[in-house]
């Protein structure tokens, strides 16, 4: 069908013509193409696939509708797409074949042929491929733990269709709310609804979504903005990232429908810097609607115009900071400002402005389709809809996840990422990025949702998980945080650019094997000072980590600080080498690598450590061929 500029009714005619495409596509071959599994080679095996299938005179197809046939002449085809982020990082590069719902994982260019040959062509599963668990091994998608027990609805498109095809999109209902929205609701009806809906922004405040959008409905008529934050700067955070490669489309429809309650004619979605896919799916998902007239002006053949632009980010973590993030758009630095105004009266270009996350603005549709009612049937009362979280660290299966408000950590962690590596114990959790708090044993029953999490000094914030093993140092743990929150302060803030600093020093100085007396206590008086007089959110929360990892592990603290030991021997400095004398044979070997001259003996004899001239640098501990040197 050509690209044209669609009326209400052609809307639909499309839509029915996409579904009907989409039915008649009996036979689909799906290769992540998100990020991660493009850096394990998944365009190679694409590529691969295409040239090998249409050498065996097989007919591929890479697009839902094609000009020149019908859905019938290809229905016993195969379908050739490359698809967002499954989710299942862990094991990529992925590719999955529909309607048999098989998953193969770990797959290479030269594990083609044989999917070609023994699966596509013969019906028969490889073995090898699957995916395994305890000896059992899974050959349906839905029945592999890591999914089994999501229950994915804004990640649902992602790695299930072609993250580039605008008709696959609207086959599976896509724009249908926002020509609901446009047609047959008021601009009150639908920030009523939102806010019914209990859609809170998970962008990491938890804000209710329809009382910022009603904010700004409300003001004085004249430009308004919608903007979208996917600056995204967690470490270990990649749930927008994937949304905005996989399903591009959702966050364009959430924004109009934005746009729509709340008088809006223009938006920005702010990409991170470092993610030129996102960035490039975006602009082409933009273009598309642009073909069609769902982006533009007169849209849809109504009154209602809207042009959505993409920004990308300038590099720095405050500016995913409301503020900090429409100066940067602006052209200005990225820094945070005194709020009130807010940013709903006083934001983008100093006009009343719609500020939500990626996350938030594609759960719209989802909401307006199916109905406030639908969504608060899911999670809890206070904390309704699901949550993607980025599932990294010391366990089995990471990856990109969706549960639940109010699922727990236990089955986050064991259920669906499959336990901690190599069977050691379970020690805490870093959950809301630098900005987040650690959670402990203690805590893995608790259901997670934005009021829980407070009560115990942590917060969902965009959604990293960060689960550590009992080899994990707290302490350290604490200063890697602070370290990436110092060198990201805007310093606009004397609190935030000097307090986090002097937290920096004084966690440096504690892995160094240099604490002093008062030290805990000090942190925790900063911690305080910064909490109670920083400018921004992310200010407010910079000593959130160092608090928590005080608080549930003050002993490790102190084993630093007043033994000059670190419990878990991560720390380098802290490190004890000495000579097993029962098990040293005296061949001289670490006294030869020894770049200090630390080490002495006797050929035959045992030798021995001088701690005033060791470094800690571990060669003799690394080069010991009877084990002799221990670490203590």
């Amino acid at each position: 069908m050509n690209a044209a500029k669609l009326t209400r009714d052609q809307l639909k005619v499309r839509q029915m013509k996409a579904k009907r495409a989409l039915e008649a596509q009996r036979r689909q071959v799906l290769i992540c193409a998100g990020t991660g599994c493009i850096a394990g080679g998944s365009l190679n095996i694409y590529e691969r696939m295409k040239e090998e299938c249409q050498r065996r005179g097989l007919n591929v197809h890479v697009g839902l509708l094609r000009e020149d046939e019908t859905p019938e002449t290809k229905s016993d085809d195969i379908n050739l797409k490359r698809s967002g982020c499954h989710g299942f990082c862990e094991m990529g590069p992925l590719l999955q074949i529909e309607p048999d719902g098989i998953l193969y994982t770990h797959v290479q260019v030269e594990d083609c042929d044989d999917i070609i040959e023994q699966t596509l062509l013969r019906g028969k599963v490889i073995p090898r491929l699957l995916y395994q668990l305890d000896g059992v091994t899974y050959e349906k998608h839905e029945d592999i733990p890591f999914y089994h027990k999501q229950h994915r609805i804004v990640l649902e498109n992602c790695g299930a269709t072609d993250a580039e095809d605008i008709d696959e999109y609207l086959a599976k209902d896509g724009y249908s709310a926002f020509e609901k929205a446009l047609f047959e609701m008021t601009d009150e009806a639908i920030c009523k609804e939102i806010l019914d809906s209990g859609l809170r922004g998970r962008g990491g405040g938890g804000f209710p979504a329809g009382r910022k959008w009603e904010s700004v409905r409300q003001q004085p008529k004249g430009k308004k903005y919608v903007v979208c934050n996917g600056d995204e700067g967690d470490p270990g955070a990649f749930m927008d990232r994937s949304i905005m490669e996989g399903n591009p489309h959702s966050i364009i429809e959430g924004m109009l429908i934005a746009g729509v309650a709340a008088g809006s004619d223009e938006g920005y979605i702010y990409v991170r810097a470092e993610y030129p896919l996102a960035v490039s799916r975006l602009r082409n998902a933009i273009a598309r609607a642009e073909e069609l007239g769902l982006l533009g002006d007169h849209i849809l053949g109504t009154d209602f115009s809207f042009h959505l632009h993409v920004n990308r980010g300038a590099g720095a973590f405050v500016c995913g900071e409301g503020s900090a993030l429409t100066a940067s758009i602006e052209g200005n630095r990225g820094m945070p400002r005194v709020k009130p105004p807010r940013t709903v009266e006083h934001g983008l270009w100093a006009q009343p402005t719609v500020l939500n996350n990626v996350e938030t603005f594609s759960t719209v549709p989802l909401i307006i389709r199916n109905g406030s009612e639908w969504y608060r049937s899911i999670g809890t009362e206070k904390s309704p809809g699901t949550k993607a979280f980025a599932l990294t660290g010391n366990v089995v299966n990471t990856g990109l996840i969706e549960v639940p408000m109010g699922t727990t950590l236990r089955e986050v962690i064991f259920d669906i990422g499959g336990g901690i590596k190599d069977g050691k114990k379970f020690k805490a959790v870093q959950i809301g990025g630098p900005s987040g708090g650690c959670l402990t044993e203690e805590h893995l029953d608790m259901p997670m949702d934005f009021d829980s999490l407070k009560k115990v000094g942590a917060m969902i914030g965009s959604g990293g998980l960060v689960v550590m093993d009992e080899d994990t140092c707290m302490v350290e743990t604490a200063r890697f945080f602070m370290e990436f929150t110092q060198k990201e302060s805007c310093g606009k803030c004397v609190p935030c650019r000097e307090g986090t600093k002097r937290m920096l020093e004084i966690l440096e100085r504690i892995v160094a094997g240099q604490g002093k007396d008062g030290d805990i206590d000090l942190l925790l008086e900063l911690a305080e000072t910064i909490s109670a007089t920083a400018l921004c959110g992310l200010g407010k929360t910079a000593a959130q980590p160092v608090v928590s990892t005080i608080r549930y592990f003050r002993d490790e603290y102190e084993a630093h600080v007043k033994e000059k030991r670190c419990p878990t021997h991560n720390c380098q400095k802290l490190k004890r080498y000495y000579i097993d004398p029962q098990e040293c044979k005296g061949c001289s070997k670490c006294a030869r690598m020894c770049p200090v001259g630390a080490i002495s003996g006797e050929i035959r004899s045992p030798f021995t450590i001088d701690p005033d001239k060791c470094i800690k640098c571990g060669a003799c501990f690394g080069g010991c061929s009877f084990h002799a040197v221990k670490e203590g």
